[in-house]
């Protein structure tokens, strides 16, 4: 099955598969309201769509961010309803910014298998370039950033020329790096000093515990500055009447 854009849907096996997150916990995640229902196709199969796959990685970023359920469920409900897998897949790779590193060794079996199709030597190439993965010197072994690995599989199918990509994420890492640096410093100077200024303990940690929370506020204040200014962009050059789909 297909969705109405012609995009393969899938059942939650599938849906566990590609994504690393276990049938039970998509199960868990969807009594919570994190993950709206599946589509009912045919035998009473539940299908699963880009949108799915999109907000369940955003749902395990903010996991590994270290936000509670409830937390998550907030961050969630400050979403617009009508947010396509694009956002949600923009609003993810951002949060992807604040989860500490972790990389996994797998197989090129169980490469294949998130990706839910086999990878030629070009789109494991071009999935290094990205820095979605690194060779481990053992054949078909390879190093993989799971945040970076769903984002690089989703770049390989964009209609775009390698180079551009390279040169489009050269260009959000410098100036995501250079608005990390000058937010962060400021909240140094403004916050930070003050705490430990004060010589008090509880005071320290209720600013780290600040630092936490602020961090999702900051990355949908990043992400909707990012987007309206890119739509006002593109509004700019694009043919008229085509800005509405922008």
């Amino acid at each position: 099955m297909t969705t109405e854009t012609g995009e393969p849907t899938l059942t939650i096996d599938e849906l566990a598969a590609r994504t690393g997150v276990t049938v039970r916990t998509i199960r868990f995640y969807s009594t919570r309201g994190l993950l709206p229902p599946p589509v009912i196709g045919p035998r009473r199969v539940g299908r699963y769509g880009p949108a799915h796959l999109s907000r369940l990685a955003l749902i395990e970023d903010l996991q590994h961010q270290g936000l509670t359920l409830a937390a998550i469920e907030r961050y969630l409900e400050r979403l617009p309803a009508d947010l396509s897998d694009q956002d949600l897949a923009l609003h993810r790779a951002l949060v992807a910014a604040w989860v500490p590193d972790s990389a996994e060794e797998v197989s090129r079996a169980e490469l294949e298998r998130r990706a839910g199709r086999p990878l030629s030597g070009q789109d494991v190439a071009r999935l290094t370039a990205m820095g979605s993965l690194a060779g481990t010197g053992a054949p078909e072994t390879f190093l993989v950033d799971p945040g970076m690995l769903r984002l690089g599989l989703q770049l390989l199918d964009v209609p775009i020329a390698h180079e551009a990509t390279l040169a489009a994420r050269a260009i959000l890492m410098e100036h995501a790096r250079s608005a990390a640096a000058e937010l962060s410093r400021l909240f140094k100077d403004e916050v930070w000093g003050a705490a430990e200024s004060s010589g008090d303990p509880g005071e320290v940690e209720r600013i780290k515990s600040l630092s936490a929370h602020m961090q999702p506020l900051v990355v949908q204040a990043l992400v909707t500055t990012f987007q309206r200014s890119l739509r006002d962009e593109l509004r700019s050059w694009l043919p008229a009447g085509r800005d509405r789909q922008v």
